[in-house]
């Protein structure tokens, strides 16, 4: 389906009665919206050896149940699109991070608009994205256990909120505790074991679905990026916020290992061929407040510096070859108080604004 074959006409009037837990927050006017839907994409379908008998099989019993010539159909893609009256050409694809969903990019833990508003307000189709084996996209051809294991507050620090049970000073991140309910409890499992290949695959088909679009990625689906626009040539530019590995350099280019507290920062090495695809498109890439300049023990900050630092020398590396790659870090561009999750911090309209500019100064609106 190609995001301007449009038909029906919906006016959405978002309420802050309704989406918003801080009281003084008033959303914009009335979101007219073209058509609205959802879709699976891309995926696999496994078939049990054997022949399925319906009369022996008649009725659902988990314990005992057959599998003999049944189907199972998973690992694919589940996207909800918008597409606002008066659409603009090139759509915006939003590809969520580790232990997310969608619900990054929709409304914010306080209430307030996401980037799907924003940017359909701006005019933009948007396409929002739960990856295979994730939210919405939860089938899984492969078996896995889910464990319950308590985890928040090591992701308070990663995420760059604060060092528990402290905020950070001027962090843009709303300390009202009920805020800090709301965004631990957008956090998701894997239903199956993560395979870089399957995603890839799945948001692939969605960009032959659709046609040409901007990919818009966050944290672990950043790598993922870099290999999805090398698959495929419809990804017109790619934008990342803080991409937090799989880094691309061409085979005997990779800088070296780059240690913080707890782990080790590495980039992936390509063929040529694969690694110059990347030149012929813009990426800029969003890092926001709270990392830390030298080592520290502080594992969220530190991990963040050697994760800047390797971005740094993706950008390098793909501008040595011919490309066009901008690293943004905020509070160098006078942009204070970011988390792991710009786009819905406070200021994230702020953020917002950052990548409009992006998108005009790249022909992409």
């Amino acid at each position: 389906m190609k995001h301007l074959e449009a038909f029906a006409l919906l006016t959405v009037v978002l309420s802050a009665s309704a989406c918003a837990t801080r009281a003084e927050y008033n959303p914009p006017g009335a979101l007219l919206i073209q058509e609205q839907g959802s879709f699976a994409v891309g995926g696999t379908v496994i078939t049990a050896p054997g022949t399925f008998d319906p009369f022996r099989q008649g009725h659902f019993n988990p314990a005992g149940q057959d599998p003999a010539g049944q189907t199972l159909h998973g690992d694919h893609a589940y996207v909800s699109y918008q597409l606002p009256v008066n659409a603009r050409a090139l759509p915006l694809v939003f590809w969520h991070g580790h232990g997310q969903s969608a619900k990054t990019w929709e409304s914010t833990p306080d209430g307030r608009e996401g980037f799907r508003s924003i940017f359909l307000r701006r005019r933009f189709p948007v396409y929002l994205i739960d990856q295979p084996r994730r939210g919405r996209a939860a089938r899984s051809t492969q078996p896995s256990t889910l464990t319950a294991a308590p985890d928040e507050q090591l992701w308070f620090g990663i995420f760059r909120i604060g060092l528990w049970p402290d905020f950070y000073p001027g962090v843009q991140f709303s300390s009202d505790p009920e805020v800090l309910n709301q965004f631990f409890r957008q956090m998701v499992p894997n239903t199956g074991p993560y395979d870089a290949d399957v995603n890839i695959n799945a948001v692939s088909a969605l960009f032959d679905r659709i046609g040409p679009g901007v990919l818009v990625t966050h944290s672990q689906s950043g790598g993922l990026g870099w290999r999805t626009a090398i698959k495929n040539r419809s990804v017109r530019a790619i934008v990342s916020y803080e991409p937090g590995s799989g880094f691309i350099f061409p085979q005997g280019e990779a800088p070296e290992p780059m240690t913080y507290a707890g782990g080790t920062a590495r980039g992936v090495e390509v063929p040529l061929s694969d690694f110059m695809q990347l030149t012929k498109i813009p990426i800029v890439m969003y890092y926001g407040d709270f990392i830390a300049e030298s080592p520290t023990p502080n594992p969220g900050q530190d991990q963040w510096r050697a994760t800047l630092a390797m971005a740094r020398q993706f950008r390098d590396a793909v501008n040595r070859h011919g490309g066009d790659v901008t690293v943004v870090h905020l509070p160098e561009a006078g942009v204070r108080g970011n988390t792991h999750f710009p786009m819905s911090d406070l200021n994230n309209v702020q953020v917002a604004d950052l990548l409009s500019q992006f998108l005009a100064q790249k022909g992409l609106e």
